[in-house]
């Protein structure tokens, strides 16, 4: 039998390549249970892509950060970014929402992913949603639900 594997075109995601991400730095404050002087959040929150940039924790275990929107946002688009090029690990994140300061928190996605240098050191999650007044934006991390030492970090977090 003769045989030919063609590709298939790709076809571009317009919707993504024309999205215009919020300056999250100028539209709220961040509250975090811990953060690496080397590795601050608006490393994360900086609209040009930089590989060697982002947030890290100073210490292991649990860690949180969280977004608070001086103004109610509408929001339509979360991407988050995680890199792991040392260790292997499975990390667990939670993403929640609320509306206002006073308002229920609303689980957006609850996502467990292992990392296993040096073929998959990265993870790349997209998520539509439909938040019409976000107020603030919660994303807390297990590093390693086995418990070990890895510290918590995140490379990108953009909304659109």
């Amino acid at each position: 039998m003769r045989k030919h594997i063609i590709d298939k075109p790709r076809v571009a995601d317009t919707a993504a390549e024309n999205r215009v991400w919020l300056d999250i730095a100028s539209l709220a404050q961040a509250d975090l249970t811990s953060e690496d002087p080397a590795y601050p959040i608006e490393a994360a929150l900086q609209l040009q892509d930089d590989r060697e940039s982002g947030w890290r924790a100073t210490g292991t275990g649990e860690q949180t950060i969280r977004l608070l929107f001086d103004a109610p946002t509408p929001v339509r688009h979360i991407r988050l970014l995680f890199r792991e090029t040392e260790t292997q690990r499975t990390q667990e994140f939670v993403l929640r929402w609320r509306s206002d300061t006073a308002g229920e928190w609303r689980e957006i996605v609850r996502q467990q992913y292992t990392f296993s240098p040096p073929h998959t050191s990265e993870e790349l999650e997209d998520y539509g949603v439909e938040l019409d007044a976000l107020s603030e934006l919660e994303l807390s991390i297990v590093p390693d639900i086995g418990g070990g030492p890895a510290r918590a970090s995140l490379a990108q977090l953009r909304l659109a």
